[in-house]
């Protein structure tokens, strides 16, 4: 009775283990006594004994995994009692140091209807086990298998409490407005801790037959990252395909399903979630322990899928909180190309109709030239203010159209030039240019353009595009120092067939008071 309030009154599992191997010795009275834990290849996972010094355990080396005799009471879950266990055809020896032992008491613990593990006693300290030490060992056995049982309620009960708070913590994390974390890779980072998984990934469908590793954590993280693979015969479609989480034991337990986490790792129990959205299935969780540790519980899938289900809604909020910041800048944008539009450039048009009205009216030569060329200012101003508003609203509408094509051009021409160059449009470029003739377009912008970074020595450009109802002119100007000596022109003569071949002309001609113009002008179908 004191055996067994000194094993069921702990809730520690480690603790009952080791409180169920010290009173088997006690009560049956023997040198060594110990408990194998079976992992979920069937091979002892874990072994805790009592009886032998430090100096015996480190001489013996690696703990027993489960052969011999102990195999035998795994696959035969019945109680073995010898008088000597070297007469037993079973026995399979002992390791070099090992402690000499005769007599052998072996039962099973069985909780929640399955063999748990099993005591093992040697050396009795007063002749051979008898019946009696068999009853008392199978009696104690059996309040282990409560205490057990307990304590793997308890533990679970604490697992669980640290899934939730878990969850609550992600959510947090994902919503805070100062958050800038990878969404997908706290998931996973949680799953590892929580599920006490060897390697986590989070799978989501790059197409209808095809699944990619978006995030890992754990043992193999790198390998499996942007790992592709098919959607047939996978735990992950499965679990996606049905809405519900799907776990297997070892290798033997999953035969027909394609475990993508063996590629790189040798995983034996695997779980896999599903992480649905309001859309569908965005993806799965994938956990898996190393090849010969136990099994995930019923207990554990249920625990992964809330934390699943918490997580894909916390996902979900992040990506619409996202959408909405990118629609009110979207509408901001708007607003400042509606208000350049319908102040900015009328008061710039105003201003410069006054100053050239003066300017007619000026006596000074010299002083109406001047205001003159401050007209053209604004007119420049104006092109540009022009073009910066086509910038916001494409931004917006997301076109490809001419203008949207040649500002991409001389976007990536920066790094070459050293600067931004100007752009101008002048007329309805997008409406009157016929779309196969856009590519001819692109290519003269970027062939004049690298030339100016090339060889024109330049610190500006400007790209003007003139579209009237007959013709497009396409301008590029400099003020760099032109063309140089180089026989080479090779890039120029394209321009010029493209042109010819489109019934339009190609000329270079000196810009002043330094630099070069390249204009390329095409007539346009009317």
């Amino acid at each position: 009775m004191s055996a067994n309030r000194a094993i069921v009154s702990e809730l520690s599992l480690p603790s009952v283990l080791q409180r169920i191997v010290s009173a088997a010795r006690d009560l049956v009275g023997v040198r060594y006594a110990a408990l194998g834990v079976i992992g979920a290849d069937g091979r002892l996972e874990e072994f805790i004994h009592v009886g032998m010094t430090d100096e015996m355990v480190s001489t013996i080396g690696e703990l027993p995994k489960g052969r011999g005799l102990l195999r035998a009471l795994i696959q035969d879950p019945q109680p073995i009692r010898l008088p000597r266990i070297g007469d037993d055809e079973r026995s399979s020896g002992f390791p070099p140091g090992h402690p000499p032992m005769d007599t052998f008491l072996g039962v099973p613990i069985r909780s929640r209807s399955e063999v748990y593990g099993n005591l093992y006693l040697t050396e009795r300290l007063d002749g051979e086990f008898t019946a009696e030490d068999e009853d008392l060992l199978m009696a104690l056995a059996a309040s282990a298998g409560v205490a057990i049982e307990n304590a793997r309620l308890y533990e679970e009960s604490r697992r669980r409490q640290s899934w939730l708070r878990a969850s609550a913590e992600v959510s947090g994390l994902l919503l805070s407005p100062e958050g800038d974390l990878d969404p997908l890779q706290l998931i996973v980072d949680s799953v590892l801790t929580l599920a006490e998984a060897d390697v986590v990934t989070l799978v989501v469908p790059l197409a209808p037959d095809l699944l990619q590793v978006a995030v890992a954590a754990g043992v193999g993280a790198d390998e499996l990252r942007g790992l592709q693979y098919s959607t047939q015969d996978t735990l992950v479609a499965l679990a996606m395909d049905t809405g519900r989480g799907v776990r297997v034991g070892a290798v033997d337990e999953r035969q027909g399903f394609n475990v993508h986490l063996s590629q790189v790792v040798d995983v034996g129990a695997v779980m896999a979630v599903p992480l649905s959205g309001e859309s569908g299935p965005q993806g799965s969780i994938v956990a898996g322990r190393r090849a010969g540790r136990r099994n995930f519980t019923t207990a554990d899938l249920d625990m992964a899928e809330s934390f699943a289900n918490h997580a894909a809604i916390a996902t979900e909020l992040v990506e619409a909180r996202s959408r909405q910041q990118r629609l009110a800048v979207l509408e901001d944008r708007d607003r400042i190309a509606r208000d350049l539009h319908d102040h900015v450039i009328q008061r710039l048009f105003a201003v410069g109709l006054s100053v050239q009205s003066i300017a007619t009216v000026m006596g000074d030569d010299a002083l109406a030239g001047r205001l003159e060329r401050a007209v053209e200012d604004i007119d420049d101003t104006i092109r540009q203010v022009r073009t910066s508003i086509f910038q916001l609203r494409r931004n917006n509408a997301g076109d490809r159209g001419l203008r949207s094509i040649v500002l991409g051009v001389t976007r990536q021409v920066v790094p070459l030039l050293g600067f931004e160059p100007a752009v101008w449009f002048v007329g309805p470029t997008d409406t009157v240019v016929p779309a196969d003739v856009v590519g001819d377009v692109e290519a003269v912008v970027r062939e004049a353009l690298t030339n100016v970074a090339k060889h024109a020595e330049a610190s500006e450009a400007i790209v003007q595009l003139y579209a009237t109802g007959q013709s497009l002119e396409v301008a590029v100007s400099d003020d760099g120092v032109g063309l140089g000596d180089s026989e080479r022109r090779s890039g120029l003569a394209n321009l010029r067939r493209r042109a010819e071949d489109l019934n339009g002309t190609l000329s270079i001609s000196v810009r002043r008071p330094r630099g070069t113009r390249l204009t390329w002008t095409i007539p346009l179908p009317s």
